[in-house]
């Protein structure tokens, strides 16, 4: 073993039923574990299940033993948790993690956490306890990352052995653990990557994860600090190669000591967003993420610039990844603006070193700037010679909103649905997505764990991520807006009011349809002419149907035929929207949402719920009143929300006579088309072996 994983030894403990810790027989053993931070275990959730329900349901102590001595835990956190007991050894699915608490063990040594994916490939060593050789004892060995498969890394070489689940795997190039043992197959292992720790921030877990990350990095600086030739931070700097690109550890320690010490992100939005920024300034490359990133912590931002290159070759030699993270470690700074001014000012103060020690002088400059006047607005930061302006931490930063994808019927009664990121409006990233489908009835259930992921990726600073959602025609009268975050009836009522992901999602956000079949081909000339009549405005309203006028009633006034609908709303005003009290979905109101769309409609408002028939002249009145405050397009997705939230409120509703439920079609053409084709079913798999 490498001096390295030789330290891997003080942090490993074996987990035991609760008692003395301490099972010199192996009976009462259940796995191994690992300190990732001063009195906190991490291990796989099937390790602590072996207590049952005594353990994950209730709390019960968890017996843990190390170098350091022998006593009991408790799981805080776990995923799969308590439904998975009794369903037999294949109900642990992945992540199969677990974070248990051990108040006695605040002087444990604890491993490097790695902050960002496995490489595949990479060398690794397995570490744990096991009862393979007949006593329980340390075992280790050493294979590769041979690949992905969903959640899944795959090891090759040496494999996980009896016992050695919940160990941690150690990357031996980077002196990282990337994960840990969780079982094996006839011909490769399998292991949990450490960034399974996300998947316990949406278990309510956000509060605990963080304190632990805080430990975590505190602790090594601490340990660099006071005792630095036995740190965990000098044997990684024994492995880094002298002029080798990025963060050496010993920088990278002090910088994530200093994010520790701040406010953590509130959610993925802002780290994404800030990386996205620094990667345009310092590559001269404007190009979102090609890959759906979750981050949770500020040092996870760095992880994300790992491997940045100069490709322009206008740069030289300068090391574009050091540059990179020391202009993102500058602007977090900026954002911290208001926290600890004493800390901000050793921050600042450090990162100004270390720009004028290492960065690239353009970059060095612009970190100055940022970092000149932490209390108030920055100047103006310079441009990069041959790349973009490096952003100014006040200027707008990238839109993130959420496109949800609803295709046809298949398979009888099935839709499938996909989620994904839009960036500033053109560029799509996929999140999640089902191509065999659910009943219709199980959508909602379905899409809301990734909708609620893809939103907390769009939300950061003071930007809410708007929802946008492609469906069939057939499915325009559905509640999308009223869809929830959590499933409905979580909590009581007063919670609920306080909880925004219980709230309806179109009383927070925009929320908008879009008509999936006209999206599969390119935009047509009526289409395009009338996005620009209801950009320009102001909007006006046009009955859907001849039939169904302002006044709700029309004696003796015969049915509007599919073509006398298509000529009607074809000769409207550019900036006219259909208006139509009653659903669209069916009937003759589906007959004459085809004929708009054909005609080239962008935006349409409907009343979807059911009615009588004599309220549709207050829906009309309520409707022209809604586009002409609006008066633009890009205004009335704002007006409709509001207009919700009043309908939501029954007094309020009542008081000012509003009725209905209502649906806003908001389509242009400048929008990228979600795709070229229709979702197509997959070929059908064989049976499982």
């Amino acid at each position: 073993m490498s001096s390295l994983e030789a330290m891997v030894r003080p942090a490993l403990a074996r987990i035991v039923a609760g008692g003395d810790g301490y099972a010199p027989d192996g009976d009462d053993y259940w796995g191994s574990g690992f300190f990732v931070a001063p009195g906190w275990l991490l291990t796989c959730a099937h390790v602590v299940g072996e207590g049952g329900a005594a353990v994950m349901r209730a709390g019960g102590p968890v017996g843990v033993s190390w170098q350091g001595g022998t006593t009991t835990g408790q799981v805080i956190l776990a995923k799969p948790g308590h439904e998975a007991l009794g369903r037999g050894r294949g109900s642990w699915k992945f992540p199969d993690i677990a974070l248990v608490r051990v108040r006695d063990a605040d002087d444990a040594r604890c491993v490097w956490l790695s902050d960002r994916a496995p490489a595949l490939h990479a060398s690794v060593s397995l570490h744990g306890w096991s009862l393979e050789t007949g006593d329980l004892s340390v075992r280790y060995g050493t294979g590769r990352i041979s690949g992905v498969d969903g959640k899944a890394l795959l090891l090759s070489g040496a494999l996980p052995v009896g016992g050695l689940s919940g160990g941690p795997v150690l990357d031996r190039r980077s002196g990282a653990v990337i994960g840990m043992n969780k079982g094996r197959g006839e011909n490769e292992g399998a292991a949990v990557p450490v960034t399974a720790l996300r998947e316990l921030f949406d278990s309510d877990g956000g509060d605990v994860l963080h304190t632990v990350i805080r430990e975590h990095d505190l602790h090594h600086l601490r340990h660099f600090t006071d005792s630095p030739a036995t740190a965990w931070t000098t044997a990684q700097a024994d492995l880094h190669r002298s002029g080798a690109p990025g963060l050496d550890p010993e920088l990278r320690v002090r910088l994530y000591g200093y994010f520790a010490e701040l406010r953590p992100p509130t959610g993925p939005g802002p780290v994404v967003d800030l990386v996205a920024q620094v990667k345009a300034a310092v590559t001269g490359e404007d190009t979102p993420p090609l890959l759906v990133h979750d981050p949770r912590t500020w040092r996870e931002g760095v992880g994300l610039l790992h491997g940045l290159r100069d490709r322009s070759g206008s740069r030289g030699n300068a090391d574009v990844e050091l540059d990179a993270v020391l202009l993102y470690a500058a602007h977090v700074a900026r954002r911290a603006a208001g926290q600890d001014p004493r800390l901000l000012r050793a921050f600042a103060a450090w990162l100004t070193e270390q720009a004028e020690r290492h960065a690239y002088w353009p970059v060095g400059e612009a970190i100055r700037t940022l970092l000149a006047d932490l209390g108030g607005a920055s100047r103006t930061a310079p441009a990069f010679a041959g790349t973009a302006a490096v952003p100014d931490a006040a200027a707008p930063s990238t839109r993130v909103d959420v496109l949800v994808r609803i295709g046809d019927v298949q398979y009888g009664d099935r839709y499938p649905w996909s989620v994904q990121l839009l960036y500033d409006g053109q560029v799509v990233t996929p999140v999640d997505g089902d191509d065999v489908g659910v009943p219709l009835g199980k959508l909602e259930e379905s899409v809301r764990g990734p909708l609620a992921k893809a939103l907390s990726l769009g939300d950061h600073d003071e930007h809410l991520a708007a929802v946008e959602v492609f469906l069939p025609r057939r499915l325009f009268d559905l509640p999308v807006d009223e869809w929830q975050l959590t499933p409905h009836g979580t909590g009581d009522d007063d919670s609920d009011a306080l909880d925004e992901h219980a709230m309806p999602i179109g009383l927070r956000r925009t929320v908008v349809l879009r008509a999936q079949h006209r999206n599969t081909r390119p935009p047509s000339p009526e289409w395009r002419r009338r996005q620009k009549g209801v950009t320009r405005g102001p909007l006006t309203a046009v009955p859907l149907r001849a039939e169904a006028p302002a006044d709700g009633h029309a004696p003796g006034v015969r049915r509007e035929g599919a073509l006398a609908v298509y000529g009607r709303l074809g000769g409207a005003d550019d900036a006219c929207v259909p208006v139509h009290c009653g659903p669209v979905g069916s009937g003759d109101g589906h007959e004459a949402m085809g004929r708009a769309l054909l005609a080239g409609h962008s935006v349409a408002v409907w009343r979807r719920d059911a009615h009588r028939p004599d309220e549709c002249a207050a829906f009309h009145a309520q409707a022209a009143r809604l586009l002409e405050l609006a008066g633009r397009a890009d205004r009335l997705a704002r007006q409709v929300r509001e207009l919700r939230i009043r309908l939501s409120d029954p007094d309020t509703a009542e008081t000012q006579g509003l009725k209905g439920r209502i649906a806003l079609l908001l389509d242009p053409p400048d929008r990228p088309r979600h795709g070229t084709e229709p979702m197509q079913p997959p070929a059908l798999a064989g049976p499982e072996l």
